[in-house]
């Protein structure tokens, strides 16, 4: 089907000037980039990969943020959303991501999966992706804010301590929680809250850019700073197929896929967000199942390059709300030069140069916003008395795993894979939202007047009794 050519970059067919789209596309790119290199940073530090391979990992983490997002604005029939959308490398499956990399065995004390085990994983994610993307319409309604709500609550909540590790110089590290870590990570804190707060235009798109670039001159001043591996990486290189291996370990894949099923839930909400605040209209079904089906290819393909999961960016879904910038030509240069620099070793180089405190300061607020995404998600549904059930014991039994992992240490280790608090409160809230009687507040309001009405109709009976029986016994 043929569109109009306009320049207007109100429509999503547009195609305006390359002059007028770049600033805005440059929005774009200042929004998401940060969230696209920072989980490849953490997981290759996580499992200890060598400065080439870390590099490698985000390299291919840009590439494939790019691929993805062009997938979804320019689809190939009916795979891709063709919505105003970036898709990326995002910070929803870290905890499991995380979970798998600091797995360890019981009997030898060391870790028993590398990125292998992850890109394994990612390929039974991605084809469950794919296999919800095309069967949406009939199980949408299994999964409702509540649930999705919670999950988003606790992936936040569950990130925290890695934010505090990092702001106190990374968990092991020589300098561990020293003074200048403490500084260097409070200086990029403030100036990323300031700009995000109190700055304008590119100064508030740009904030974790800016408050990185602040913790990055004190840290060089501390001489957390080494462009040793700048120098040595290459200029340009493709991402080769099969770099890190692939195994496919049941004990990883099990909460890979439950949090891949999850994160679409996520991503039909960034749609819906998008469609509503962006376009002035209802999501399609054909957009949100186009949509999951890319999502869940890019995930499973990126899998064999290298390239951690992909997700919608929610930060983008505002800017297009925001601004009613909906060219897909605008976002189109934003994901090619995403390519661009995925295919430039010297870029993932310098990204690895960032101090751990500067990463720290800059993502535990990043970590609060996806907690409070999450709120939003719940009370997009009615705070019932069941509702609130489901969200409780969901978050207490999920944190209170987290906050005692040695109470699942003698577990098979089949069932240890499951106790991740991100897949404990997909599955709690899933089964007590399938259990639990459906009661809406009003439902609950007539259930209290019902009882209300009956303790006060037998209150009247024994008044009334009281007031007979004397007469009856003279």
């Amino acid at each position: 089907m043929k569109h109009s050519q306009s320049k207007s970059i109100f429509d999503f067919y547009g195609k305006p000037g390359f002059g007028k789209a770049l600033p805005l596309s440059l929005q774009h790119i200042l929004a998401m980039i940060m969230g696209a290199v920072t989980p490849p940073i953490i997981v290759a530090k996580a499992v200890g990969l060598s400065a080439p391979d870390a590099a490698l990992l985000i390299q291919v983490a840009l590439f494939f943020s790019g691929l993805s997002t062009l997938l979804q604005l320019y689809p190939i029939g009916s795979i891709g959303a063709r919505m105003p959308v970036i898709f990326g490398v995002g910070f929803a499956y870290m905890p499991t991501l995380l979970a798998i990399a600091n797995a360890v065995d019981p009997a030898t004390g060391e870790k028993m999966y590398g990125v292998d085990a992850i890109m394994g994983a990612q390929v039974i994610g991605g084809v469950a992706m794919i296999l919800v993307g095309l069967f949406i319409k009939h199980i949408r309604h299994l999964f409702p804010p509540v649930v999705a709500g919670t999950v988003v609550l606790v992936i936040g909540l569950s990130l925290y301590h890695v934010a505090i590790n990092y702001m106190a110089g990374g968990f092991g590290s020589p300098g561990y929680g020293s003074g200048e870590n403490w500084l260097v990570a409070g200086l990029t804190l403030v100036v990323v809250l300031a700009c995000s707060q109190f700055g304008k235009g590119y100064f508030r798109l740009a904030a974790i850019i800016i408050g990185i670039l602040a913790g990055y001159a004190l840290g060089s001043f501390f001489g957390m700073v080494s462009l040793e591996r700048v120098a040595n990486a290459q200029w340009a290189a493709i991402p080769m197929p099969l770099a890190f291996g692939i195994t496919f370990p049941i004990g990883a894949i099990i909460p890979m896929v439950i949090i891949c099923i999850v994160n679409s839930v996520q991503t039909i909400g960034d749609l819906s967000a998008t469609a509503v605040g962006g376009m002035n209209r209802e999501l399609q079904d054909k957009e949100m199942s186009g949509g999951l089906v890319a999502n869940g290819i890019t995930t499973l393909v990126g899998s064999f390059f290298g390239s951690l999961p992909t997700s919608s960016f929610s930060q983008n879904v505002g800017i297009v709300a925001m601004t009613k910038v909906i060219s897909r030509y605008v976002l189109g240069v934003a994901a090619v030069f995403m390519v661009l620099a995925g295919l430039l070793p010297k870029f993932s180089a310098i990204m690895l140069t960032i101090p751990a405190p500067v990463i720290g300061g800059a993502t535990i607020i990043v970590f609060g916003m996806i907690t409070m995404t999450g709120i939003q998600l719940l009370v997009k549904d009615e705070l019932s008395s069941r509702n609130v059930t489901i969200a409780a014991l969901s978050v207490a039994l999920a944190m209170g795993v987290a906050a005692a992992p040695n109470a699942v240490a003698q577990l098979p280790e089949m069932m240890k894979s499951l106790t991740n608090p991100v897949i404990i409160a997909a599955l709690t809230s899933f089964i007590l939202n399938m259990i639990l009687p459906k009661k809406s507040l009003q439902d609950e309001q007539r259930e209290r007047d019902q009882i209300e009405k009956d303790m006060n109709g037998s209150s009247d009976t024994e008044n009334v009794q009281k007031k007979v029986t004397p007469e009856v016994v003279r």
